[in-house]
């Protein structure tokens, strides 16, 4: 059986393991494990808000923060971790009873899963007096510095321009003409829009290529697969390539096809381990690798040094409340350097160096 197959049903069985337990309350019992340990230590409770553990991506950022939360003193089981598998409603409720158990004593990182539920999720930490550091999702209209020393920082991707990249990578492999079907995440998360938006600009630069449907799967695997079938029902053989938002989606494509017996030029996107291995075997043609490692680790450690005390977010100029994460294109050309640096072996990193590999502030496109 295939790691695609096996990474497809491993989804199913954990999205049915979630609704019993969410069923019979039982979600978010063993959070209480590190709560009760960081009061006994008189330190905040750290904590991360995130979708889900079995997908590449988040393992990759909780393991970033695990690795944070032991070089101050904390065991790596004392992180708390807060699961929404992709519910806004429940990401809010989480936080909210962490924040009521803690007193506020609470250092938060979290995926807002998309950008309206930052919101109240800040105002939720703020009025708690707890501090909170954000990735990927917030309106472009909500700034931590407007929320004092309680919303840490936001960091995002610039992911328009990497995806623009990988898009032009799968357009020249289908030398310039032919037929694409995309597949992309969640409608409102900022990643998935700045990921189309990436694909849709490159694409004028092909007029030989025709899209022929876009169409979210929530950057579900399984989702992505039935996605897939659907496109192959419908249009057959006149797709000749694929854009996929994320490496996860990617695998149902990928093993959509392979049940049709067809063999596309695909692109991804998160340099997830799987994904680097099927760029070197030739069949992806490009992801792109965000380093959630790091990603994970800083922003645990920005929202821990905050709350701390170990400096006042409010003193620090904007570029360091909101600021882009690395990115790195990797394709056939390169990948097994990538693995061997990132994959293979965990760099090192300085978890007090907030800003270090990190690219600048970020910029807002303008609203037509």
């Amino acid at each position: 059986m295939s790691f695609i197959k096996s990474f497809i049903e491993q989804e199913t069985a954990r999205r049915r393991d979630f609704l019993l337990a969410s069923a019979y309350g039982l979600v978010g019992v063993a959070a209480s494990t590190g709560v009760v340990s960081a009061f006994a230590q008189n330190k905040p409770t750290v904590a991360w808000s995130y979708r889900d553990r079995n997908n590449p991506y988040w393992h990759a950022i909780v393991s970033g923060a695990e690795s944070f939360v032991e070089s101050v003193g904390y065991k790596k089981s004392e992180l708390v971790h807060l699961l929404n598998n992709g519910s806004s409603e429940k990401s809010l409720a989480d936080i909210k009873a962490l924040l009521s158990k803690t007193g506020g004593k609470a250092a938060i990182a979290c995926d807002a899963n998309d950008a309206p539920n930052c919101r109240p999720v800040v105002e939720a930490v703020q009025k708690a007096g707890g501090h909170v550091a954000t990735i990927w999702n917030k309106p472009d209209d909500l700034h931590p510095w407007d929320f004092g020393d309680h919303w840490v920082s936001h960091m995002t991707w610039s992911d328009e321009g990497p995806a623009e990249q990988t898009a032009r990578i799968l357009f020249q492999a289908m030398g310039g003409k032919g037929a694409i079907v995309g597949v992309g995440g969640i409608a409102a998360n900022n990643p998935a829009i700045e990921r189309h938006r990436g694909m849709m600009k490159a694409l004028k630069d092909f007029p030989g290529i025709q899209l022929l449907d876009y169409q979210p799967a929530d950057w579900a695997t399984q989702k992505a697969n039935q996605v897939m079938q659907g496109f192959l029902t419908r249009f057959g053989t006149k797709i000749t390539g694929v854009f996929c938002a994320n490496d996860s989606m990617a695998y149902g494509v990928l093993e959509a096809l392979k049940a049709e017996g067809r063999k596309l030029p695909v692109v991804a996107y998160d340099g997830n381990p799987e994904a680097t291995d099927l760029v070197i075997k030739g069949e992806l043609l490009a992801t792109c690798f965000t380093n959630p490692h790091w990603g994970g680790g800083i922003t645990a450690a920005l929202a821990y040094h905050a709350a701390v005390g170990t400096f006042k977010p409010s003193a620090e100029p904007k570029e360091h409340r909101e600021f882009y994460g690395p990115t790195v294109l990797v394709t056939q050309k390169d990948a097994a350097e990538f693995k061997k640096k990132y994959i293979s072996s965990t760099p090192k990193y300085d978890w007090k160096d907030f800003w270090g590999p990190g690219r600048g502030q970020i910029k807002y496109v303008a609203k037509p």
